[in-house]
């Protein structure tokens, strides 16, 4: 068995060049000396086509392995095996591929790297690469713990690396730029003098919920850097039972809040609970950071939570995180990103993280350290979410005083 080299083709403005052009692809099998190679192409999402043509259409020639393997090479006008070759396309997303050519694919979705890989990387890879392209030597700068992770918490906002390394290499230049002031001494950055280098933070969560409060849950969300906390309000207010939605929602995410309101309506129809004329009351949900554009039907059960809890006057527990789909007889569908979310549950210090019960599957993806220091609890119905999202009712109700024997309450 041949062992597999790599030709790595990064330049996306020659991708068309290295398939139409004569020869090239049989250049590239000469150039790694085996049949059986690794064809890498970067960044295929950005394929486009112009008066020249359309490169997509050579590409389904040379990728289907239905067709390639008798691929014609108009130079040597000779047909060549290309069955045994591996081509490995990257993209950021699929929408802007070619249908065609996407059908061809296998599709494998990687996530972004946790906080603990993050640091893991940094210290074995960036940061001794940043000091020794800075001039400094190993000995002249210590980056602690805590100020690496509030780099990547509070001065990055991505799945990769790349502005990572770009802050750490601030640092180093600035260290550098000391040492070359005849200041020489080690140098260790912390937490305390981190601002220093960097200055103030890019990236502040909008919202740090310290208590259980009435009308706020926390809604869990995937975003291209990673999983984030979202915090869903809803509040009552007199009017004409009208629904208000603000936050820069899209239209799932608005469909998704109609559906909350019914359900919770639905809810609130049971003789158990609080009798609540809605006819007369307008009901605004709100998810804050407002000028970031938010979508998707997982935030339905923390919409319904919230809504639930302010018409009840049951705080929503403020160390419960939930992610889910709604429906309007309170079903609670599966979503997707589960590791993702659960990641960013772990950082907002969330201890329990409701989840649908068809994502079971999905935490054999999640990390053991992360399973360790997280509770989930898999629920089916809206009422097992409210179960475990509330406070139960005897400790939001005052105390009543008792009777004395033989006397009046005092």
């Amino acid at each position: 068995m041949l062992d597999r080299r790599g030709l790595d083709l990064r330049d996306v403005g020659q991708l068309f060049q290295h398939f139409v052009d004569p020869g090239r692809v049989l250049q590239g099998l000469k150039q790694c000396g085996t049949k059986n190679p690794v064809f890498m192409m970067d960044e295929i999402d950005k394929l486009g086509a112009d008066f020249r043509g359309d490169p997509s259409a050579a590409l389904l020639e040379t990728l289907d392995p239905e067709q390639n393997f008798a691929f014609s090479d108009h130079y040597l006008n000779l047909a060549f095996d290309l069955s045994r070759v591996m081509f490995i396309l990257t993209a950021n997303i699929t929408d802007t591929i070619p249908s065609a050519l996407l059908d061809r694919m296998e599709i494998l979705n990687l996530s972004g790297y946790t906080e603990e890989e993050k640091t893991a990387i940094a210290r074995t890879h960036l940061i001794p690469r940043q000091v020794r392209e800075s001039g400094l030597k190993p000995k002249q700068l210590a980056i602690s713990d805590g100020a690496l992770r509030q780099i990547i918490n509070e001065y990055t906002s991505e799945a990769g690396l790349r502005n990572l390394e770009r802050e750490i290499g601030t640092i180093c230049r600035k260290v550098a730029r000391r040492v070359a002031e005849g200041r020489s001494e080690p140098l260790t950055v912390t937490q305390q003098n981190l601002s220093k280098y960097l200055g103030p933070a890019k990236f502040i969560p909008e919202m740090d919920q310290e208590e259980s409060q009435i009308g706020l849950a926390t809604g869990l969300a995937w975003t291209s850097a990673g999983g984030e906390v979202l915090y869903v309000e809803a509040s009552l207010i007199k009017g004409k039972g009208e629904l208000i939605i603000t936050g820069q929602l899209g239209e799932v995410m608005q469909e998704s809040a109609r559906a909350a309101v019914t359900c919770a309506r639905s809810y609130l129809k049971r003789p158990a609970e609080k009798k609540l004329r809605l006819d007369v009351t307008d009901v605004h949900i709100h998810v804050p950071a407002g000028a970031i554009p938010k979508d998707g039907p997982s935030a339905g059960i923390a919409m319904a939570t919230a809504l639930v809890s302010v018409m009840t006057g049951r705080p929503v527990r403020s160390d419960v995180a939930m992610t889910g789909e709604v429906t309007l007889r309170g079903r609670v569908l599966p979503i997707g990103g589960l590791k993702e979310k659960s990641l960013g549950a772990l950082r907002a210090g969330v201890k329990t993280v409701l989840i649908p019960k068809k994502n079971l599957k999905d935490l054999v993806e999640i990390p053991s350290h992360v399973k360790r220091k997280l509770k989930f609890i898999p629920v089916k119905t809206m009422e097992e979410v409210l179960e475990h999202a509330l406070v139960p009712p005897a400790a939001t109700d005052p105390v009543k005083p008792r009777k004395r024997p033989g006397g009046s309450a005092g």
